[in-house]
């Protein structure tokens, strides 16, 4: 590959920010306000979120410098652990870990869209958007790149915007973020812990940029930048949000609720000015869809490399792309499109990825562990060491405890993909030995 091909920083960073302010926040909090009514406990659900998030983006970037390769948990925990746990991560990577949020992201488009405009029809319309953005991350990384930045630096611009209009809003009912005794009843309660899983999944990305990490320029620095400083600035980003959309629409309509935004603008801006920044809404989680169109294909692309099975997956074309992951992504996300609810969506999604960030983080123990008997060394050590990770560590790992017991369907559903991926994963050893 051409050093005109790498990606900086600028890419990096936005692919982080892109990946994680999409779909989760602008429709995660009707969810969350069913069985949380405190304004505090909210907001320490979102704060929460976002240091477990950056707990998570600190114990990658350590492992990212010394692992330095696109292809993110399929990479890290083929070297850290088996290559059949790689595997599984990369198949679930592959089958849902992208496809599905993309999916997720284009309905709650084509719902905002569909609020103002009845006639169109919100399915097709965000199948449409998939194709359009798959067509152009097809042809060249460069241009979709420049796309990617692009539309992560108005997605910024807006959300600024929008947050300082909602905050000299004067709302018609009154909201309390007071920290009393039932507040803290709801922090520890199991409501709490099950909305965590929409919580984290409108963080996830964080980790977007150590997809792409073999195509960046000078990797060792741009990683663990693009990774902790993305995830700060979506910290930031979501803690003013969802405190805007809690001051100017009241919990009871909130409650159930997808298009959270479009409820919000129109408290704030009047119904005319509120459609416009619905719209505006739907046009930012374009930028979501593209920053998962640009990274999950490297993750395919790798397991390509590695598996003469699956070779076909790092097929790429003249611009060094691998457009047959690309398309083949897309082809997935678009029939969950067709076939899925979007609340199943998420719980599943969550459960499943979190279990392989959950084995990632904790090789950040095994990789300290066996600094000495490799030959890789990591240029970036988190502070604290091992805070950050004994802190991601337990909260995932009471999420998805909790997610079993709640949500058993879904979380089933995450563990037969798992175990489904494991039999796929010995069909494609078998073949690779045959054809040795």
């Amino acid at each position: 590959m051409t050093s005109t091909t790498k990606l900086g920083f600028g890419t990096a960073i936005s692919l982080v920010v892109a990946n994680m302010i999409g779909t989760g926040v602008f429709t995660s909090l009707g969810f969350q306000v069913i069985g949380i009514e405190s304004g505090f406990a909210i907001m320490a659900l979102w704060v929460l979120g976002g240091i477990i998030a950056l707990c998570g983006a600190l114990c990658y970037a350590e492992i990212g410098s010394a692992l330095p390769q696109s292809g993110g948990e399929y990479h890290y925990l083929s070297k850290l652990y088996h290559p059949a746990i790689g595997f599984l991560s990369g198949w679930v990577s592959v089958t849902v870990g992208f496809a599905a949020p993309i999916a997720a992201a284009s309905v709650a488009l084509g719902k905002y869209v569909h609020n103002i405009y009845p006639h169109i029809n919100e399915i097709y319309l965000g199948i449409g958007v998939i194709l359009v953005i798959t067509t152009m991350h097809a042809i060249s990384t460069q241009f979709g790149a420049t796309f990617q930045r692009m539309f992560t630096l108005v997605k910024i611009v807006i959300i600024v915007m929008f947050a300082g209009f909602g905050l000299f809003h004067l709302p018609q009912h009154s909201m309390t973020f007071t920290a009393d005794t039932e507040a803290w009843k709801s922090i520890f309660s199991s409501s709490f812990a099950g909305s965590l899983i929409y919580v984290t999944y409108a963080y996830s990305g964080w980790n977007a940029a150590a997809y792409v990490a073999g195509e960046m320029e000078d990797v060792n620095k741009t990683l663990p930048r693009a990774l902790v400083l993305g995830t700060l600035i979506v910290l930031l980003v979501y803690t003013v949000l969802n405190y805007v959309f809690l001051y100017s629409v009241p919990i009871a309509e909130l409650k159930g609720v997808v298009e959270v935004g479009y409820l919000s603008a129109n408290k704030i801006f009047g119904n005319q000015l509120g459609q416009f920044m619905s719209l505006t809404i739907a046009v930012l989680l374009v930028s979501t869809i593209s920053a998962m169109v640009l990274a999950g294909p490297r993750v395919m692309q790798s397991m390509g490399r590695d598996l003469k099975g699956l070779g076909f997956l790092s097929i790429t074309n003249k611009n060094q792309v691998p457009f047959v992951s690309v398309i083949l992504q897309s082809a997935i996300a678009i029939t969950l499109v067709m076939v899925s609810k979007f609340e199943e969506l998420i719980t599943y999604v969550g459960f499943t990825l979190n279990l392989f960030t959950f084995l990632t983080v904790l090789g950040v123990f095994v990789l300290r562990w066996r600094l000495k008997k490799i030959s890789v060394k990591p240029t970036f050590k988190m502070p604290l060491f091992p805070l950050p990770a004994i802190v991601f560590l337990i909260i995932i790992g009471w999420i998805l405890i909790n997610l079993l017991q709640q949500k058993p369907k879904e979380s089933l559903y995450g563990l037969l993909t798992v175990l489904i991926g494991y039999v796929f994963y010995l069909l494609v050893r078998f073949k690779n030995k045959t054809s040795v």
